[in-house]
């Protein structure tokens, strides 16, 4: 790549730490600059126009255009009140009212809402909250977190070490010491030959009350999981799967986070991925489409016995002595109370499953593929398996299929999400059906072409 001197992308190396990035190669290559957006597509400072399938970071839902609705309830409030923090008995307004609302929404009975900036401070919060409410119980000891291979909860200390992804730990080094992880639920890829999606929900279940036994039932607080496994690989649970592992968690007694911060707000087609997989979470965070990225924002919910404990233990200690500066921030908390009522315009729940419908259509017609071994997906959240030999679900040498598919994507104007030899697929919820029917189109010519390229190295 060539690299003008005081171009954008010369600026960019001199001074800018990229997350999630290769730091020796970017420095080599330099950024892609994204310039502006219209809808499900952005635009670098090339012209090049790209359809975003998994809406950026899953989080762009209404996509990326100027939204002057959105705007001007920023405006009004930074004119109103651009500032103030909900420490020490102070509050706004749109914070009380975002909070009511997500109450309202909740997918089982929850009591309280905690404010934060990311999704990684809501998983955060929850780790605490995990041993606060164990303490207040009188289990001190209870402290271990559960979270499962290839789950993904933040990049915060203990957010990305109940995450099971030694790439994020390589080296920092982590997990913390109380963090466990039991089995990935993927049952494409491991279920045993004529293992049933039932039979293989069993044995993950097992795998789970084992852990937990071989840890001893008292030193266990809580478990982590998102209803769809989002960065792990869009993985949709086994039938059966949800059921089996909370009579394990009920059985003894251990707390359950539901990581919503993907799923939430219409993306599995309920507003919550709880609904879809009847989940009865203790907690619940949420973050991403709940602003549709148009500001930082994240929350955590927590059930009544949650906020029992916390009641407890501000007698017990004084202050709950746990914040953050932004959270509850009035112009974030005004703008996703917007977004949620653009939300309930919409139809959010009815769209994704009649748009999210045709695409996983589409997408599973491209099972006849050569390349595609599987692909499972709900609402807008979908995953493809790439395969050399899908008969005998023979991968491609590692990271081979992905690579190419991601090349000939960004050729035909696709920025797909790809984890492995995996494809995610999430646009944003704004996506028309002729919009999807596109998308599908190029993606049918990516596949071709990396197929094409793969088959003939």
């Amino acid at each position: 790549m060539n690299i003008m001197p005081n171009s954008a992308a010369a600026r960019d190396i001199a001074y800018y730490i990229h997350p999630q990035t290769n730091l020796r190669r970017h420095a080599e290559v330099g950024p892609v600059i994204v310039s502006h957006g219209d809808g499900v597509y952005v635009t670098d400072e090339n012209g090049n126009r790209y359809m975003e399938t998994v809406a950026g970071l899953w989080c762009a839902a209404l996509g990326f255009s100027a939204n002057e609705r959105i705007a001007k309830v920023a405006y009004d409030q930074m004119r109103k009140l651009g500032y103030y923090h909900t420490y020490r008995h102070t509050a706004n307004e749109s914070s009380i009212d975002l909070a009511e609302k997500l109450i309202q929404l909740a997918p089982v009975p929850m009591s309280k809402v905690l404010f934060q900036c990311s999704g990684s401070e809501a998983n955060d919060t929850a780790v605490k909250l995990a041993w606060y409410y164990q303490a207040a119980m009188g289990r001190p000891d209870k402290i271990k977190i559960i979270g499962r291979e290839r789950g993904y909860h933040g990049s915060t200390i203990a957010s990305v070490s109940v995450s099971g992804k030694p790439d994020m730990h390589a080296d920092f080094p982590l997990p913390l010491p109380m963090m466990r992880h039991t089995e990935y639920p993927h049952y494409y890829r491991q279920h045993r030959d004529g293992e049933s999606e039932e039979e293989f929900a069993t044995r993950m279940a097992e795998a789970l009350e084992n852990l937990i036994l071989a840890e001893g039932p008292d030193t266990v607080a809580a478990f982590f999981a998102e209803p769809v496994m989002a960065a792990g690989g869009a993985i949709v649970p086994p039938k059966t799967y949800f059921a089996k592992m909370q009579a394990v968690l009920k059985k003894y007694d251990v707390l359950f986070i539901a990581d919503e911060v993907v799923c939430g707000f219409g993306r599995t087609g309920s507003w919550w991925g709880s609904q879809t997989f009847d989940l009865q979470p203790d907690m619940i965070s949420c973050a991403k489409a709940l602003s549709a990225a148009y500001q930082p924002i994240s929350a955590l919910m927590v059930n009544e016995k949650i906020h029992q404990a916390m009641l407890a233990q501000s007698d017990k200690l004084g202050a709950f002595a746990h914040g953050y500066t932004h959270a509850g921030h009035p112009v974030t908390t005004a703008v996703a109370l917007e977004v949620i009522n653009i939300y309930e315009e919409m139809d959010i729940v009815e769209r994704a499953q009649r748009v999210g419908g045709r695409m996983l259509s589409g997408l599973q017609a491209l099972a006849a593929h050569p390349m595609v071994g599987d692909v499972r997906g709900v609402g807008f959240l979908a995953g493809m398996e790439l395969m050399a030999d899908k008969a005998t679900r023979t991968p491609f040498e590692a990271g081979t299929a992905g690579a190419a598919a991601d090349k000939f994507g960004r050729q035909n104007g696709l920025i797909l999400r790809v984890i492995g030899d995996r494809l995610a697929f999430a646009p944003p919820l704004i996506i028309t059906e002729d919009e999807v029917d596109h998308m599908l189109a190029m993606l049918s010519k990516t596949l071709d072409q990396a197929h094409a390229e793969l088959t003939t190295a």
